[in-house]
């Protein structure tokens, strides 16, 4: 064995127990109360749902039944905001989503990590926000720490753990610029 390896301690989960029970009480709540829901249906119980457990979501925010919340408290959904299928919400930290932003399917949102100079792994946490009018990608993955900026678009399959500015499509791993976003105005 490595001689770095073996100065590494066992992870101690430093959240506590009353954090561990509201996540067990989470997830078998939104596991018999909506995840058999198909898609889209039943937004409304969904947000009540995520609302007891202290998220922030507005009227008309969309959540996919298939999305999976670490902890409801830390997230805030603004008017039309929409996590798609099968999104990871891995929200140990802040997430906010802002008006008519959407993470597509499959894409996961990790506010956490482990310090991977201490000997103990200490559990580190930064906030994500996505902007309003901001699109995540199909499968693609944000860091901790990070903002999409307003109408950024993060490509699919991508992975960022740096800021993307606003009116920006970036794609990659890492993600990286790739042009400026012009929205066009269909004059019919």
């Amino acid at each position: 064995m490595a001689e770095s390896e073996s100065r590494l301690h066992p992870y101690v989960n430093h959240l506590g127990i009353k954090h561990q029970i509201i996540r067990l009480t989470w997830n078998f709540t939104w596991t018999l109360g909506a995840r058999w829901l198909p898609r889209s249906i039943g937004s409304g119980w969904k947000r009540f749902l995520l609302r007891l457990f202290g998220a922030k979501i507005a009227p008309n925010a969309v959540i996919y039944s298939s999305t999976r919340i670490y902890y409801p408290a830390n997230l805030t959904m603004r008017p039309y905001s929409c996590l798609a299928s099968n999104v990871e919400c891995y929200n140990v930290d802040s997430i906010i989503l802002g008006e008519h932003a959407t993470v597509s399917q499959g894409a996961m949102l990790c506010t956490a990590s482990h310090d991977i100079y201490d000997a103990d792994n200490r559990l580190i946490t930064a906030p994500i926000e996505i902007k309003k009018d901001a699109w995540i990608g199909a499968r693609a993955f944000v860091g901790m720490g990070v903002t999409i900026g307003e109408g950024a678009v993060l490509g699919a399959c991508s992975a960022t753990f740096k800021n993307i500015d606003s009116w920006t499509v970036a794609g990659g791993n890492p993600a990286k610029p790739i042009k400026k976003r012009a929205i066009r105005h269909n004059c019919n």
